[in-house]
């Protein structure tokens, strides 16, 4: 049977989540930053190339700083909160660190 975890109790949960919102909102804020400076280091290398150049820069750019901070904030989360501790793996009883 798996224990329970800190984010089965809504106090702690709303905690947690807040902490993640907080966490993301940052990282937006860094991801637009860091956005603005490949855009700005592409037209310095590149000039003034095409629209549809620094349109996908932008988007490649801002689509994984921002799919590496959440999921990367979901690891901390699950990770601070107990909830990886709280599951039940049958595979891993049987192991012994000797073998």
């Amino acid at each position: 049977m798996p224990g329970p975890s800190l984010l089965d109790d809504p106090l702690h949960a709303g905690i947690a989540w807040s902490r993640y919102w907080r966490l993301m909102r940052w990282m937006s804020a860094l991801t637009i930053l860091c956005v603005i400076l490949a855009l700005g280091f592409l037209y310095y290398m590149h000039g003034l190339v095409s629209i549809h150049m620094y349109i996908a820069a932008a988007g490649g750019v801002g689509f994984a700083l921002l799919l590496t901070s959440a999921l990367m904030g979901l690891v901390f989360m699950s990770s601070g909160t107990g909830h990886d501790e709280s599951i039940d793996d049958p595979i891993s009883k049987g192991i012994s660190p000797d073998d």
